[in-house]
């Protein structure tokens, strides 16, 4: 699987040569309010290693490598899709899993934005999840996911910005694997809060709380973790994200770290027709 990974990766990375500039939220669970100009593709990719609770027993580990494909379209939205390859590691004796988990599909909408940082930027984002994992295995939930989630971000300054969501599934759960919560019937309340930090043109670092829980009782129903991580322009148009985590409850992993990259690509047409000039970006990160 590693290997696989490796080449995806690397070609991924040869492919951005033509990038331009970043506009994400990875590594942190909490989503930012920006969106994808019209016409252009934004990719990010992460490997997520964590360590189980140990209610999980007999999982132990599992490998979490996120692939996540944006484009933007006119009026300030954009289409998602992202979907995990999945490695589940169990006790000995016990026969691992791996193979692809959940699909999600949404679309997100950025109702107003803030290019002064004294403004409160704002957006919603509503995601439906299809079950393409196979539950045998622990890597689908066997459960459509219908999911609302609404965004804040308050710039504190130039350089510092706080991020809010709060969230609510209608149907299904949050799980990603044997990670998130696994309720089947009833709904699901989410939220986050981050803290977000430029220590200069490249470096972003922050911290984030995020956590859920279901209307429902048993195990599985909550989640809580934090999150500290950032992301590095490598160049312009590519990003190296980083973070290390951990949980209490079934729900979130005991501990874990994440590493991966995100890309932006200039629209195709604009590409061909015209040559670009460099422009200033309002990077809301």
């Amino acid at each position: 699987m590693h290997s696989s990974l490796a080449r995806i990766a690397l070609l991924a990375l040869w492919v951005c040569c033509n990038a331009e500039s970043i506009v994400g939220q990875q590594p942190f669970f909490t989503d930012d309010p920006a969106v994808t100009e019209p016409g252009k593709w934004h990719f990010e990719f992460f490997d997520e290693i964590d360590g189980l609770q140990s209610s999980q027993y007999p999982n132990l580990r599992q490998n979490t490598a996120n692939f996540k494909l944006n484009y933007g379209v006119p009026h300030n939205l954009e289409l998602d899709v992202d979907a995990p390859y999945l490695s589940i590691s169990r006790a000995a004796g016990v026969q691992r899993s791996t193979g692809p988990g959940d699909t999600d599909f949404g679309v997100k909408w950025n109702f107003r934005s803030a290019p002064e940082f004294e403004r409160v930027a704002l957006a919603v984002t509503f995601y439906i999840e299809v079950p393409t994992g196979d539950v045998r295995q622990q890597l689908g939930s066997g459960v459509t996911d219908y999911w609302l989630n609404f965004i804040i971000q308050k710039p504190i300054t130039t350089k510092t910005r706080i991020n809010a969501n709060l969230g609510f599934l209608f149907a299904g759960n949050t799980s990603t694997g044997v990670i998130g919560v696994q309720t089947i019937r009833g709904h699901v309340f989410t939220g986050g809060l981050c803290l977000l930090h430029d220590f200069n043109p490249r470096l972003t670092l922050g911290g984030e709380v995020y956590g859920g829980v279901a209307d429902t009782t048993g195990l599985g129903r909550g989640q809580l973790q934090g999150l500290v991580g950032g992301d590095y322009e490598l160049r312009h148009g590519l990003s190296l994200t980083f973070g290390l985590l951990g949980g209490k409850y079934e729900a979130s992993p005991r501990i874990g770290g994440q590493m991966g990259f995100t890309i932006d690509f200039p629209a195709v047409v604009q590409k061909s027709s015209v040559k670009q000039s460099p422009s200033s970006n309002f990077r809301i990160r």
